[in-house]
């Protein structure tokens, strides 16, 4: 994949070792890789630069992930319309629930997925 090709992520994450770990196998895959730990950071990089999928952690310092959600839903431009999958530990179905109804497009229980099927979920978004 050329430099002009590469599909750009947003991943929010504030778990260091999950976060090393996801970020050097999306890039190793081919994607360039932006990363912050928390939502504040995550919208202000969204109104900077054109961001291709969201990787959206719920529980974060600050704003949290469903606050997030919300965020770029309600905002008037639009600050983004790039499909947002949520990893979390939350596996509840009223949180998944909340966040597909907030506009999460799929919803990944970190314990239930490896880093490869997580890769592949991605791609079926950016083809």
């Amino acid at each position: 994949m050329d430099a002009e090709s590469k599909k750009k992520i947003l991943l929010i994450e504030d778990d260091e070792f999950l976060s090393e770990i996801l970020s050097r196998r999306l890039q190793e895959s081919g994607f360039e890789i932006r990363l912050v730990k928390t939502a504040t950071d995550g919208l202000a990089l969204l109104k900077q630069e054109k961001i291709d999928l969201i990787l959206l952690d719920l529980i974060l310092p600050g704003m949290n992930g469903f606050e997030f959600l919300k965020e770029i839903q309600n905002s008037a431009p639009k600050i983004t319309n790039s499909p947002v999958i949520v990893l979390s530990n939350l596996g509840q179905e009223e949180e998944i629930n909340r966040a597909k109804q907030l506009g999460a497009r799929d919803y990944l229980v970190k314990a239930h997925y490896t880093t490869k099927e997580i890769i592949e979920k991605i791609r079926e978004f950016l083809i």
